[in-house]
């Protein structure tokens, strides 16, 4: 019955020691053997999961920057990008200098920061991803981003969110992939298009389709999948719009599902 599986990376595929458990990528295996197409799709730049993905066998387009961009990895074609209206990014960019905030943007899939911080050090280790300073931040603003991140207080970022709302108009996406990251996209990149797109690039139905998270960044794909699922560690918000909820990231959630809705499904 389905036919594309999309799939989170964080506290989702992976384990809290940042794994994919063997069990687990025995059950992506055995899904692929069936003809199902799994990717990821995460709020990552292409190029931190890029690699997660060719360690875990997969060879199929993937869904980055929050559905901003979507790749393939074999010839890296790329086959939906969207990014922040210049507009927008201009404006965030000068309301967090106004503001002594953290804020970053990526460039050609590098990620540029005006300086170095213990918040970016922590986040690029969390990512395992490499950064560049860049002092005039503004001039990088001026050029094509999918994606612009605020790092900060989690009650802080609830506090302004509706401020940038209201600030940036309908014309982008705000959402939250972790509580202290709060990430700016165009208003079509989210993982609910991205997976509307594949869908459609695969040539199947929606209703053919399993979206698997565990934050709020995730709920409108999926809100858009047939099968919406949300893991057992996922926030509460989104376990009350999931269509089921699996074990947690560390007990092989994902092996469940794939188990029950592929594997052993009738």
């Amino acid at each position: 019955m389905y036919k594309l599986i999309a799939i989170d990376i964080d506290d989702t595929l992976i384990n809290e020691d940042k794994e994919v458990l063997p069990s687990t990528q025995t059950a992506l295996e055995q899904a692929v053997a069936k003809d199902v197409i799994v990717t990821l799709a995460t709020g990552r730049a292409y190029a931190s999961a890029k690699n997660l993905a060719r360690q875990t066998g997969l060879n199929v387009p993937i869904i980055t920057y929050q559905g901003a961009l979507i790749k393939n990895l074999m010839d890296e074609k790329v086959l939906y990008e969207r990014f922040v209206p210049k507009d927008a990014a201009r404006k965030l960019f000068h309301y967090c200098i106004e503001h002594d905030l953290h804020v970053q943007t990526y460039i050609d899939d590098k990620l540029y920061a005006r300086e170095e911080n213990q918040k970016l050090i922590d986040y690029c280790a969390l990512n395992g991803t490499p950064y560049y300073i860049e002092p005039d931040l503004a001039k990088m603003v001026e050029q094509p981003t999918p994606k612009m991140l605020i790092i900060d207080d989690p009650a802080y970022l609830d506090e302004i969110s509706p401020i940038l709302r209201e600030l940036l108009g309908d014309q982008v996406h705000i959402t939250k992939s972790k509580p202290h990251f709060l990430e700016i996209m165009h208003h079509e990149g989210t993982k609910g298009h991205a997976l509307t797109f594949l869908a459609d690039h695969f040539n199947c139905d929606l209703s053919e389709t399993i979206a698997i998270g565990d934050s709020w960044n995730d709920h409108e794909m999926l809100e858009a999948a047939g099968l919406g699922v949300a893991m057992g560690n996922a926030i509460d918000a989104l376990k009350e719009i999931a269509d089921y909820v699996t074990l947690s990231n560390n007990e092989d959630g994902i092996k469940q599902v794939i188990e029950k809705f592929v594997l052993n499904a009738e």
